[in-house]
C-alpha cells in the first residue's frame, strides 16, 4: 500500500507515534511571549539552531497599548540577541512570510498558531502547536506526532465564473463539518488540484484546521516548482500517488459557486445568491486567507473607478505584497475607491484593534473564522471570497458576483 504524502514525510503509518526533527518552527507576537516564558521556566539551553526558528510580529501591529509594546520589546530583544529570524511589525502575517520562499516541500514545519497548516500548500507537513509544546521544540529541536489518518480531497475540472479558491475552501469545510476531519490530514489530489495556483492553495490549506484537521497538503507539482523558483529554489516535482484514504471526497470544481458562510459557524456556507441583499456595515479584505497580491488585484479591478458604500478595510498580508501592489497601482485604485489600507498583518481579524465591530454590526470578511465575538462583542461576520467582498463593498449589501458581472 502506498503511503499518503503526510505518512511519507513523517515516516510512519497512520496511528503510529513518531519522533521528528522540526525543520522550521515559528511564533508570532501573540504566542511568542508565552513560548518564551515557558522556555525560561524549563531552565535549559536552546537545543535547536536559532536559524530554524522565526519570530514574526503580526497580530497587534503596531502595538495598541503600553503593555503590548512592553511584551513585544522583550520578545524582540530576545529574538535578536539569540540570532533567531526576526520579523518586526509591518513585515506581515507569519504564515505569509513563511510562504515567501522559506517553507519547502517535505519539511516538518510547526508554528504556534492554529493556521500554521498553511505551509502544506508546498507539500510540507505543517501544523500548529501550543506555546508549551513550542518551548519544548526550542529546547530539543524535535517533537513527536501521532501520524494522522488521511482524507483524500479529489479535485476534478476547473473553477469557472466568479468562483475562486476561497469558495472551494468554504465548500470543503461545509462538506466535512467543523469536526469532520479531527486529527486527520487533508490531502488534495486529482487533476483539478493542478489548476489551483499557489495563492489559492495557501488559502485552501489555511482553512484545513477549520475542519479539525491536523494538517492539509498539496503535492509539490510544476505550479509549486515555478513559484519557488521565483525565490531561488529548485525542487523536485512529486507525482501524485494512488493512496488508500480513510475517506475520499470527490469535488468537481465546475460545480463550485460563490459562497458565503452564515454567522457563527465556518461550516455554514450557502450560495451567495441565497443571502443577497443582507446589509453590511463593514467589508474586510485581507488576513492569512486572502490578503495576497492577486486577492488585492481582483478586488481593485472591481472597485476601480467606483466608490464603496461601507467601511472597507484592506490589509495586505505582507510588506512584499504591499510593495508590489503599490508599484502596480493597485493601492492607488483601492484608496481612490474609498478603501482604508492598513499596515501588513492580521488587522481586525483577531478583534483587538483596527476595525473591531460594534454591537449589532455586520461585516463581510475574507478571513477564515466567523465565530461569535471574534471581531467585536455583538458583531456578526459573514465569510466570502475577495470577489464577493468587492461587489458587496460597492453595493453595501451581500451581492452575488455572478449577477453583478452578468
Amino acid at each position: 500500500m502506498t503511503r499518503t504524502l503526510t505518512e511519507q514525510i513523517l515516516g510512519g503509518d497512520a496511528g503510529e507515534y513518531v519522533d521528528r526533527r522540526v525543520d522550521r518552527a515559528y511564533v508570532h507576537d501573540g504566542t511568542g511571549f508565552l513560548t518564551l516564558e515557558s522556555f525560561r521556566e524549563m531552565g535549559v539551553s536552546p537545543g535547536i539552531d536559532p536559524k530554524r526558528i522565526s519570530v514574526l510580529f503580526d497580530h497587534i501591529c503596531p502595538a495598541n497599548t503600553g503593555l503590548t509594546a512592553d511584551l513585544q520589546r522583550e520578545l524582540r530583544l530576545y529574538a535578536r540577541t539569540t540570532g533567531m529570524n526576526f520579523s518586526d511589525c509591518g513585515s506581515g502575517i507569519c504564515h505569509q512570510i513563511m510562504s515567501e520562499g522559506i517553507i519547502l516541500p517535505g519539511e516538518v514545519v510547526v508554528g504556534a498558531d492554529s493556521h500554521s497548516c498553511t505551509g502544506g500548500a508546498f507539500g510540507a507537513f505543517a501544523t500548529g502547536v501550543g506555546a508549551t509544546d513550542m518551548a519544548a521544540i526550542w529546547a530539543s529541536g524535535e517533537t513527536w506526532f501521532r501520524v494522522p489518518e488521511t482524507i483524500g480531497i479529489r479535485l476534478e475540472g476547473r473553477l469557472r465564473g466568479a468562483a475562486e479558491a476561497k469558495d472551494l475552501a468554504l465548500a470543503v469545510v461545509s462538506r466535512l463539518g467543523m469536526e469532520g476531519a479531527t486529527y486527520c490530514a487533508l490531502e488534495y489530489c486529482g487533476e483539478g488540484a493542478h489548476t489551483i495556483d499557489m495563492e489559492g492553495r495557501l488559502c485552501i490549506t489555511n482553512m484545513g484546521v477549520e475542519t479539525g484537521a491536523k494538517n492539509a497538503i498539496f503535492y509539490p507539482d510544476s505550479v509549486c516548482r515555478d513559484y519557488l523558483a521565483g525565490y531561488g529554489h529548485q525542487i523536485q516535482i512529486q507525482t501524485m500517488q494512488d493512496c488508500t484514504y480513510r475517506q475520499e471526497v470527490q469535488i468537481d470544481l465546475e460545480d463550485i459557486v460563490p459562497l458565503v458562510t452564515v454567522p457563527h459557524r465556518v461550516d455554514s456556507a450557502r450560495p451567495v445568491s441565497d443571502l443577497a441583499g443582507i446589509e453590511v456595515d463593514q467589508v474586510l479584505l485581507g488576513t492569512c486567507t486572502n490578503g495576497r497580491y492577486d486577492d488585492l488585484r481582483r478586488f481593485a479591478s472591481i472597485v476601480r473607478g467606483k466608490h464603496v458604500k461601507v467601511r472597507t478595510i484592506v490589509v495586505p498580508a505582507s510588506q512584499d505584497i504591499l510593495f508590489r501592489a503599490t508599484r502596480d497601482g493597485i493601492i492607488a485604485d483601492l484608496i481612490a475607491s474609498g478603501c482604508m489600507v492598513m499596515t501588513p498583518g492580521c488587522g481586525p481579524c483577531l478583534g483587538v484593534h483596527s476595525g473591531v465591530l460594534g454591537e449589532g454590526e455586520v461585516c463581510l470578511s475574507t478571513a477564515n473564522r466567523n465565530f461569535k465575538n471574534r471581531m467585536g462583542v455583538g458583531g456578526s461576520i459573514y465569510l466570502a471570497s475577495p470577489t464577493t467582498a468587492a461587489v458587496t463593498a460597492l453595493a453595501g449589501c451581500i451581492t452575488d458576483p455572478e449577477v453583478s458581472h452578468a
